[in-house]
């Protein structure tokens, strides 16, 4: 049986990211997974399509469920997933690409959010 470095490197990465490293490789598994069905769909491949929205609906699903409502930008944040959710779930129905390539700038924007306020808090921890 082969080792698979790939696995185990991955495997890895995850067991050692900090909570702002997870969420930004959950915001790129968000658009991984749509990426894909936009391929999927473009290839007329409705079993793969369904598949890969579902993961990218699993992702939101794991977004909206660590939100802490204490702060009010929880709520700011549990509409936008809400919104991507439903998208999500009307172009699984439609199998229309062009609802999947919004939510994909809607995953882009959000991860390139994430990522600017991780650089500033690295920022702020060096002052």
């Amino acid at each position: 049986m082969a080792f698979n470095y790939a696995a185990a490197y991955q495997n890895n990465k995850v067991q050692t990211a900090t909570k702002g490293e997870l969420t930004l490789m959950l915001y790129d598994a968000g658009i991984k997974f749509v990426n894909k069905a936009i391929l999927a769909i473009e290839k007329k491949d409705i079993q793969s399509a369904n598949n890969n929205i579902k993961k990218a609906e699993d992702v939101i699903v794991e977004f909206r469920s660590t939100l802490d409502h204490k702060y009010a930008v929880a709520h700011d944040f549990d509409v936008v997933y809400d919104h991507m959710y439903r998208r999500l779930v009307e172009a699984n129905i439609k199998k229309d690409k062009a609802i999947l390539e919004a939510v994909l700038v809607d995953f882009k924007e959000m991860r390139d959010i994430w990522s600017q306020v991780m650089k500033q808090a690295r920022i702020q921890g060096n002052k």
